[in-house]
């Protein structure tokens, strides 16, 4: 342990040494002696660093990063998929083949896809009488993933209690259906986000499928400074527009370029994008990366609603990202959704999606997607809006996918605009290797209290008062966790 230690310092030595020189021979006036620590700024990172990170992106079984995200609940679907003796259904997870079903009595099963007998897949099977049936040979496997039965099997001693599968915990909450895929036999706590404590009809869900990898698609929410290009058109004269008033988006659109303050979390980092918003006071939106895929994004005023963005893997090329609100965020696509005007065309947010099908990729397709480039109307980017692209999640989309599948991190020149996006880096690093050396992991895993005072917004506060101060004093304070 002493040893890794050692290797630790060192490398992170390195990374700052790496950086201060980056930062001299870019800022001449940096003051002789003045050290620029890691944690202050984003502007270079090491190529050593960048090799972490892209370790990152592979999730499958036996892959660091797959190990420890097995160790969470994670979304899996919406309950709305699954009836009671219904259909199976395929679906991907962290690069595994699973088949889900809801068994006659509402239990919902997440197992192998293959029928352990001979490899058959169950997305065949029968569903029926509190068990899913294999049309190869009769085997029939119980909500658990049990044999209970092996028809064409004759033997004094029965085969079926001894035939292993491959079965993981399922929890239904506020309409989504939570899986655990790790090795412990008794899963950890279930997490206690504000949003899964609210009544379930008061709660939004609903799912899009990204065609790239879960890291640039979670970045996206983590990298806020966009907000001002990408959806409210800075630079096209939707700025000018906005003077002199003091709603999010004019006070957004005046200073697109905000200073950002981060600090670290038992579950992840939090940044602070701050500018001013007048003499005497301070305009901040709040952002909360949450591992191992979680974020809260700040369109509502800070402490107001309940917002959980998961940005679950299908496998290294595929994200199905849920999102789980309070029915009144402006996001939530409910119909009690707080109304706001669309400071810029293109903004909305109902979207239109491929019809399901049953193969592994079918589930909750936009129709705007890379093979038709997102439905981009040129004529519309020309006279009315930045992107020509209409939906919220859509402009996003088309961003994060047109880098690829997997982003090469080496590739990237970070600025400071991007400080949350490497600190996620950093922190996820980080757990990966202290899972993989000493199985140890973030403390919200077993203890879920600590993620009660996760929110995200924006508010305007005092000038010069500082991030945690203007946190605290406007988060909900029944949801306070104590030190």
């Amino acid at each position: 342990m002493r040893a890794r230690a050692h290797e630790y310092s060192l490398r992170n030595t390195l990374y700052n040494y790496i950086l201060n020189q980056f930062m001299r021979r870019s800022v001449p006036n940096l003051p002789t002696g003045k050290k620029i620590s890691f944690a202050a700024c984003s502007d270079f990172t090491s190529k050593e660093f960048d090799m972490e990170t892209q370790q990152l992106t592979r999730v499958g079984p036996g892959t660091p990063t797959g190990s420890f995200l097995r160790q969470f609940w994670m979304p899996a679907l919406m309950s709305s998929e699954l009836m009671a003796d219904g259909a199976p259904i395929r679906l991907l997870l962290l690069g595994e083949r699973l088949i889900a079903f809801r068994t006659t009595s509402g239990k919902v099963a997440i197992m192998d896809h293959r029928c352990p007998h001979r490899c058959a897949s169950l997305f065949y099977g029968r569903n029926e009488d509190e068990g899913l049936r294999c049309v190869y040979h009769g085997w029939k496997f119980d909500g658990d993933g049990k044999c209970i039965e092996a028809p064409n099997v004759s033997s004094r001693k029965p085969i079926h209690p001894t035939i292993p599968t491959t079965a993981y915990r399922t929890r239904e909450v506020n309409g989504v259906v939570w899986v655990y895929m790790g090795e412990r036999q008794t899963p950890p706590p279930f997490p206690e986000f504000p949003v899964l404590l609210e009544p379930a009809d008061k709660v939004s869900v609903w799912c899009m499928q990204r065609e790239c990898n879960y890291l640039q698609a979670l970045e996206g929410d983590l990298d806020t400074s966009h907000s001002g290009f990408l959806h409210l058109g800075v630079g096209m004269g939707a700025d000018e527009s906005t003077k002199g008033r003091t709603s999010p988006e004019a006070l957004s659109m005046a200073v697109p370029n905000p200073e950002f303050k981060i600090v670290d979390t038992p579950s992840g980092v939090r940044a602070g994008a701050y500018r001013p918003a007048d003499q005497s006071s301070t305009y901040w939106r709040f952002t909360n990366f949450i591992m191992p895929f979680f974020s809260q994004v700040p369109p509502c005023p800070l402490g107001s609603e309940a917002v959980l963005r998961a940005w679950v893997p299908m496998d290294d090329y595929h994200t199905m990202f849920f999102s789980i609100t309070s029915d009144t965020f402006l996001l939530s696509r409910s119909p009690n959704a707080r109304q706001r005007a669309i400071p810029q065309p293109g903004l909305t947010t109902d979207y239109k999606y491929l019809p399901n099908t049953t193969d592994w990729y079918g589930r909750w397709r936009s129709a705007a997607n890379m093979s038709n480039d997102h439905l981009i109307d040129r004529e519309m980017q020309r006279k009315q809006s930045y992107t020509g692209i209409e939906g919220l999640d859509i402009q996003d989309a088309a961003v994060t996918e047109s880098m690829g599948p997997i982003v090469d991190h080496s590739a990237e020149n970070l600025a400071q605009s991007d400080l949350l996006v490497v600190h996620a880096r950093r922190k996820m690093v980080n757990a990966v290797e202290q899972w993989i050396q000493d199985k140890a992991l973030p403390a919200p895993v077993d203890n879920p209290s600590l993620l009660g005072d996760l929110w995200s917004g924006h508010v305007i506060a005092p000038k010069g008062e500082a991030l945690e101060i203007v946190y605290e004093k406007n988060i909900p304070s029944s949801r306070h966790v104590a030190a």
